[in-house]
Parts: structure tokens; sequence; C-alpha cells
């Protein structure tokens, strides 16, 4: 769980920042696999929101925390607009971060919505209700998965 909130991070962080990106991803991850998806009801068989999603978005944003030179990180950001590299300051790093995950978060939206409902008008998101209660693994694969 850790390794997916300090990929945002790698190269841009120091020992010290690693290491609490770390424990804080164990912890939220744990939230987001158990709690979280509980809290929305959501039908999450490999946890992939609770592990990807909820730690990599702590992971982007801890990155804008712990970049700065004052708490081990290299403090080099390159401006790609203005050209400028420095460090403007965790506060504004991090309000930097959050709107780079606004953005990933509306534009995976976006796509996954425009994406489903393709897929929905071509061949169907479900199958249908008698072949689920039967069994996708008889309906679908021809084959009994439990004896």
């Amino acid at each position: 769980m850790p390794l997916v909130a300090i990929t945002p991070a790698a190269g841009n962080v120091g020992i010290s920042g690693a290491f609490v990106i770390g424990l804080a991803a164990g912890a939220v991850c744990l939230w987001g696999v158990s709690s979280l998806k509980k809290m929305l009801k959501v039908d999450d068989t490999l946890d992939v929101f609770g592990v990807h999603a909820v730690g990599g978005i702590l992971g982007a944003l801890l990155t804008g925390v712990f970049n700065s030179p004052d708490l081990g990180g290299p403090g080099s950001v390159q401006d790609w607009i203005t050209m400028k590299t420095g460090y403007p300051g965790i506060m504004d790093q991090l309000i930097i971060q959050a709107k780079a995950v606004g953005v990933s978060v509306v534009w995976s939206a976006a796509v996954a919505f425009v994406s489903y409902k393709i897929v929905d008008l071509v061949i169907g998101l479900r199958v249908p209700e008698e072949e689920e209660r039967e069994g996708l693994d008889i309906t679908a694969h021809g084959e009994s998965a439990y004896n």
C-alpha cells in the first residue's frame, strides 16, 4: 500500500518524508479498503479505489509538503509555464498538488463515465439476473467453480 503513495513522490522527497508518507499511506489505505468502501456501499472486490485512488491522492498531496528543503526534500520544482525553478513554499506547493489531483479526478471520472456509457450501449455492463443467480462460472465459462 505505501508504494502507491510514494510513487508520485519518488525523487521529490527525502528519507524522512518517504517514511512519513509510507506510515500515513498504510493507515489511509486501510481505512479506504475497509471503512470508506462500506460508507460508499461500493462493490470493489480488489480494493482498487481504496488503495490506488486514496493512496495515490495522499501521496500526491504529501509530495507537496515533503518536497520542502526544510523537511529533507530537494525543493527543486520546475514551473513549466514560466520556466522558473525553485520551491514556492509548502502551502503554495500543496495548492499546486491539490489542483493537479482535482484535474486528475475530474478527467478520470469523465473518461470513465464516457467509456462505461459506450460499453453499456454496445454490449451492456451487466449480465442478465438469471445468469448471475446461476453463476457466471457456469454461464460464461461453462464450468463449475465449486463442487
